[in-house]
């Protein structure tokens, strides 16, 4: 059933919206508030990662090996995304990657002093466009340690 998964329990809509309102949520977390909190940082940094991971791993393991395409070719990928299921674990996988990976910049770029204020910028970059932002961080990352102050906003 199209639009539907695990036999008619939930929609692919649901799952979607609900997935991306909890990756949200990790990163108004990573973003506005303290990381001192050790407990509160590892919402985005673990926990909602891990569960939107899980929920990625489920829907491969039940639709993916009966579904037409592949990763072989673009052709194939294209195909693989028009099945609803696949084409939701694929938004999972940017969801769940990209958030882990704003927690790291944000653990990092506390690391070496890097303003709150400075990383949002960053952090915003990574939530919208993944490897822009990663790229971004990487790059202003090198040019901190090469000057060896703290980046102030």
């Amino acid at each position: 059933m199209e639009g539907y998964l695990f036999n008619g329990a939930i929609s692919v809509e649901a799952l979607f919206s609900f997935s991306s309102q909890l990756a949200m949520l990790g990163w108004v977390i990573l973003i506005f508030f303290p990381r001192k909190l050790k407990l509160l940082n590892s919402i985005p940094q673990y926990i909602i990662p891990l569960l939107l991971s899980f929920t990625y791993a489920i829907l491969m393991l039940i639709y993916f090996f009966n579904a037409p395409g592949g990763f072989s070719s673009f052709k194939a990928v294209q195909i693989l995304f028009e099945t609803d299921s696949l084409l939701l674990a694929g938004w999972l996988h940017f969801l769940a990657f990209d958030l882990f990976i704003g927690a790291w910049i944000a653990r990092k770029a506390d690391d070496i002093g890097m303003s709150r204020l400075f990383q949002a910028p960053i952090l915003f970059a990574t939530f919208m466009l993944g490897p822009l932002g990663l790229g971004l961080f990487i790059f202003i990352r090198a040019l901190f340690v090469t000057s060896k102050g703290p980046i102030h906003a």
